[in-house]
């Protein structure tokens, strides 16, 4: 009998949620990134088969393997890809959250460059705060990356400068100048190596037990703290007042400011968060120890960080959404782990294709979710019409 009941209760609540799902636009947004996922690997494949069908089935299941295709062990390639997936995922964030404010923050390799620059200093000049030298190291690249944010953010405001182009700039100032400044602090760089001297070990982030989760892995606190950094952001951007009044200027400044939102002070706080993120990823990564605490160095080569790129595609494949980048910044850094175990068969410059693909393809998913929905409500117009004009049971004349 109790059985019975249960079965009773529950079932139909079940039906109902599987009948209702395709209706939810969750569930929308979900098919369509997936469809987006599943032909850019299938472009993907393509290309391996004319360009070597010896070795493309191989290749594939490399890519699609991805840190589970590590030769040491899977603990190892799981724990990579922890490590590798935190800078793009900080970086991510920062480009997803100016988009969720209707600003684009093409500036993330500059602000990621200075936050790295930022704990770079302070892991060497601040010895005085102990075991909390990382923590100082950290804030100090949060708040370099919020003033290379801020800056580009001030001029839209008050100048109505695009941010493209101030950000764009700044990522070349922010680059050249923080080479400029560690070639000529000979107490730090290493002028025979041509980068710098390596780091104090205090200075470096705490494994926090994920070394006994992932042996033998370079897992660290890092991308703790960059999941963290998401659930706040997702927070601040959802659920609070502070949030409603940055995407409501993104949605039509002129209509907030009717509405006695203050526009310019809610560019330049998106502005300066968002350069807040990309230096929090720049600093996590001068900062964390790979596999020993054997000392970081950074290479003064005056070329832009590539992870502040890589941070676009991360947010337009997670649709802008601060949940949605945690997963896309771990699906692109596994496919990139791929490639670079089968890199003896195929040119690395694949794994871009695809990934170029995906995203392309993901900027259609509007389109995509617009049909569906068309399907569905024809569907739900023929059932209404059906329901209005029922058959006659004895069927036509």
């Amino acid at each position: 009998m109790a059985e019975n009941s249960f079965a009773k209760k529950f079932i139909p609540k079940i039906k109902d949620f599987f009948r209702e799902l395709p209706k939810k636009n969750s569930f929308k947004v979900f098919v369509s990134v997936l469809i987006s996922i599943l032909i850019g690997l299938l472009v993907g494949l393509l290309i391996l088969l004319i360009s070597n069908p010896s070795t493309a089935f191989r290749a594939f299941g490399g890519i699609l393997a991805g840190s589970f295709g590590d030769p040491k062990s899977v603990s190892v390639g799981l724990g990579d890809l922890l490590y590798f997936a935190t800078p793009i995922l900080l970086t991510g964030l920062s480009v997803g959250f100016a988009f969720k404010t209707g600003l684009f923050n093409i500036g993330a390799s500059g602000q990621f460059m200075v936050g790295q620059f930022a704990a770079l200093m302070l892991a060497f000049y601040g010895t005085g705060f102990g075991r909390f030298q990382w923590v100082v190291a950290v804030l100090g690249g949060i708040l370099a990356g919020a003033l290379w944010g801020f800056i580009p953010g001030f001029f839209k405001a008050v100048f109505n400068v695009n941010e493209v182009i101030t950000s764009i700039m700044f990522n070349y100032i922010g680059m050249f100048l923080t080479n400029m400044l560690i070639k000529s602090n000979r107490v730090i760089f290493n002028e025979t190596r041509h980068e710098t001297r390596n780091i104090a070990a205090q200075a470096f982030l705490p494994k926090l037990g994920l070394d006994k989760i992932f042996p033998g892995s370079r897992a660290d606190i890092g991308f703790l703290l960059a999941v963290l950094a998401a659930i706040v952001i997702y927070i601040v951007l959802n659920k609070t007042k502070f949030g409603f009044e940055l995407k409501g200027v993104g949605y039509n400044r002129h209509a907030s400011r009717y509405a006695g939102i203050n526009e310019k002070k809610a560019i330049i706080l998106s502005m300066a968060i968002a350069g807040a993120l990309a230096g929090m990823g720049g600093a996590l990564k001068m900062l964390a120890p790979g596999v020993h605490y054997i000392g970081n160095t950074l290479s003064a080569e005056e070329v832009l960080a590539a992870e502040g790129f890589n941070g676009i595609p991360v947010a337009l494949l997670g649709l802008s959404n601060p949940i949605g980048i945690i997963f896309s910044a771990l699906f692109i850094t596994h496919l990139q782990r791929g490639g670079f175990y089968v890199q003896s068969v195929i040119m690395i410059e694949i794994i871009d294709i695809i990934i170029g693909v995906i995203i392309y393809f993901s900027a259609f998913s509007l389109a995509i979710r617009t049909f569906f929905a068309k399907i569905v409500q024809k569907r739900k117009m023929e059932a209404e019409l059906e329901a209005e004009n029922p058959e006659p049971k004895g069927g036509k004349a």
